[in-house]
């Protein structure tokens, strides 16, 4: 079954437009899942809302939104007045402007969706719009009315479609003097950035998705067969946790040997240094 569209619109550049179709790259069907049970009775639990002054239950068809204005004080919105909110982002995504791809940081870059044609008729404006972007290797940013929020979008060319990817806001993503401003300014040796860049060589391979499982839900599912089957949970295989390196050039060293390198790199690395003369302690 086709997956179902989160959004259906129009594509606009300039006074060409057609019509698009916004669909989840992702698929989360099979992800392991849990529900909550009454485990005196083993029936599921559902959740229902209760009134926060009296603890009764509300009925569904008096549940409504309210918008806070002061305390204890809403402002009650239905649901079909949110409905008849409309902007031109809510029907149409507009092209305002092109860039560089590179020139977007990633930490803006939020969740990608597949762009496509929704009719035969929007097909061909379609093709003309990302056989242009193609050509001109360049990102186009609109702005859309997704899940009751306008966002900032990023569309390029991808396969024989587009890919729609939501930004976050400025004011929402944090600046990286606030997380890093306080990391110190270290005076390398080259040496050792010299083994590191051997070690990166060895490693290098070529992008394969279909190479990653999660292993964290293997486990979980070898959990639940050895449960369903009365046996006793299988031992987790715990790792050692890492600790802080004392010595880098031994670590790293010892790095490329595993990977299978030959020690000349390491001894060429290191012709000439020496081991780091321990500080004296100050008296």
């Amino acid at each position: 079954m086709a997956p179902r569209p989160a959004w259906k619109g129009h594509l606009k550049l300039s006074l060409v437009s057609c019509a698009v179709e916004l669909t989840g790259t992702t698929d989360h069907s099979e992800k392991v899942s849990f529900r909550i049970i009454n485990r005196k009775t083993g029936n599921t639990v559902r959740r229902i809302y209760v009134d926060g002054v009296t603890g009764k239950p509300v009925a569904e068809e008096d549940e409504v939104k309210g918008y806070e204005i002061g305390d204890d004080e809403y402002l009650l919105i239905e649901e079909d007045e949110i409905e008849a909110v409309q902007i031109e982002s809510s029907h149409t995504l507009a092209i305002e402007s092109f860039v560089d791809r590179a020139a977007i940081p990633p930490i803006y870059f939020d969740t990608p969706y597949y762009l496509t044609p929704s009719d035969e008729v929007s097909e061909e404006a379609f093709a003309v719009i990302r056989e242009a972007m193609a050509r001109q290797k360049k990102a186009g940013l609109a702005r859309i009315v997704l899940f009751r929020r306008e966002r900032p979008v990023m569309i390029e060319p991808f396969e024989k479609g587009l890919l729609l990817t939501t930004l976050r806001y400025e004011k929402t993503v944090r600046k990286p003097d606030e997380v890093m401003g306080d990391i110190p300014k270290v005076k390398l040796d080259p040496d050792l950035v010299e083994l590191a860049t051997h070690i990166i060589d060895k490693k290098q391979a070529t992008f394969d998705p279909s190479g990653f499982e999660d292993r964290y839900e293997d486990a979980l599912l070898a959990l639940i067969a050895a449960k369903k089957k009365g046996k006793k949970p299988p031992k987790v295989h715990s790792t050692e946790r890492p600790a802080n390196v004392v010595n880098l050039f031994d670590a790293l060293k010892k790095s490329l040997a595993a990977d299978g390198t030959p020690d000349k790199a390491a001894k060429k690395t290191r012709t000439s240094a020496k081991a780091p003369t321990p500080r004296k302690k100050s008296a």
